[in-house]
């Protein structure tokens, strides 16, 4: 019986990590326009001065987030897709650095976390030049041990 739990168990997993749906929760790998960090990458731009912006909610970034990031949270309504509608959500390009020329770190909890990915897309199309998007966001960087607040 509990080898056949297991098996069953097993097949479903792999059923669920094949099927479009699940793929589809997945941010992409690549954004154009947009460079893809490490949690390193993060550290070392952070040192530089550059701004680390937490997409999360609000109440994800007063219970954690990395040392020095600020909140600038992405209110989502649109599915969880790169052809997402822009206008079902919200996002306040308005408390961004007015400098569309300097580097910007976006993150949110990577994976199915679409908010960083959306913020991004955003914040390029509205003419900022050096976009970076830390797909790995506060996971990668708490897996490091790197500083939080």
């Amino acid at each position: 019986m509990k080898s056949s739990l297991v098996r069953f168990l097993a097949a479903c997993a792999l059923a669920v990590g094949l099927s479009p749906a699940a793929q589809a929760a997945h941010t992409p790998d690549k954004l154009d326009g947009v460079k893809i960090v490490t949690a390193e990458q993060v550290r070392d731009l952070q040192a530089k001065g550059a701004p680390v912006v937490d997409t999360r909610v609000a109440a994800e970034f007063a219970e954690k987030t990395i040392k020095g990031a600020v909140s600038v949270p992405y209110k989502e309504k649109s599915a969880k897709d790169v052809g997402f509608d822009r206008k079902q959500d919200s996002f306040d390009l308005a408390k961004l650095p007015a400098d569309k020329n300097a580097p910007i770190v976006f993150f949110c909890n990577a994976g199915e976390c679409w908010k960083s990915f959306k913020a991004a897309v955003l914040a390029r199309d509205a003419g900022y030049r050096q976009i970076h998007w830390f797909r790995g966001g506060f996971p990668e960087w708490t897996s490091k041990g790197l500083p939080t607040q």
